[in-house]
């Protein structure tokens, strides 16, 4: 049985709560991903994902200056580096989280995408089934 820490990207860019959603914005582009970790001397204190900026920012006609504390989301659902592929997998589905931020000692020590669990090769067909239901629309669930 494989754990997070084995497929887990360990080495994590992240914002600190003194960036600005512009901030936020270009480092994603530069890294093309969805979604930036916030910490504070590496303690995760909240994510932002494009969608934050779309929905908490721009939707609400937000300054590009804005905090990032504002819009981020916060009480994340984390998970620990020995936590198992397959757990780990079930509990994204059911809680339909897309990224998984991976904490040891309260510090951010990795993150574990949808993507990465679903090529996965030692991913139960079970826990493969469950990750197929993040991306379906709700009335769609088996």
């Amino acid at each position: 049985m494989e754990h997070l820490r084995d497929v887990m990207t360990s080495d994590v860019e992240f914002c600190t709560p003194d960036d600005n959603v512009y901030e936020v914005a270009v480092k994603m582009q530069n890294l093309e991903v969805g979604a930036i970790p916030i910490c504070k001397e590496q303690q995760l204190l909240g994510m932002i994902t494009d969608r934050d900026i779309v929905v908490r920012g721009v939707a609400e006609k937000k300054p590009n200056s804005t905090q990032v504390t504002e819009i981020m989301s916060e009480n994340l659902i984390t998970a620990s580096p020995d936590m198992s592929v397959d757990e780990a997998a079930k509990m994204m589905a059911q809680k339909q989280i897309r990224r998984l931020p991976v904490v040891e000692n309260n510090k951010l020590v990795g993150i574990v995408a949808l993507g990465d669990l679903a090529v996965h090769q030692g991913t139960s067909d079970e826990a493969g089934f469950a990750l197929s239901e993040i991306s379906e629309r709700p009335e769609v669930h088996h």
